[in-house]
């Protein structure tokens, strides 16, 4: 067990060969079939990883009520990521995917490997539903 560091995110991003970057802020994100996901360290100790995956698929403000309705659903129906709406700062609306782990007890580079592919393939699979969403007909509850 080791305290999360992101020398320890590296290291399971490596052994995985997925591509990362880090910003200028010392986060560290990539891209994952289009979607844009951090895995950002969060807490007092920065203990708690969280892979937040901000979706590709922009929506206008007006569809905020059919976005809301698609991320009730999808949480209603799957374990991950959670799905929320967020509106930008130039009006648009998007959709972010959440998986959060807290290692305040430290972690294995095994262990934040298996919360990382959760976080990528699980928000992947949030971001071709919202394609089919937005490419689609209108769903009805």
């Amino acid at each position: 067990m080791q305290p999360l560091s992101n020398d320890l995110i590296k290291a399971a991003l490596d052994k995985r060969g997925f591509a990362y970057f880090v910003d200028a802020d010392g986060d560290i994100a990539g891209n994952f079939q289009g979607n844009l996901i951090y895995f950002f360290r969060l807490g007092q100790r920065q203990e708690i990883l969280q892979v937040r995956a901000m979706m590709q698929h922009v929506f206008s403000v007006e569809a905020v009520p059919k976005l809301y309705e698609f991320c009730n659903t999808w949480n209603r129906d799957q374990l991950w990521p959670k799905a929320y709406v967020q509106v930008t700062d130039d009006g648009q609306a998007i959709v972010v995917g959440e998986v959060t782990t807290d290692w305040e007890h430290g972690a294995t580079l095994e262990q934040i490997d298996q919360v990382i592919l959760c976080g990528v393939a699980t928000g992947c699979r949030l971001g071709e539903a919202l394609g089919e969403l937005k490419s689609g007909p209108s769903r009805t509850a």
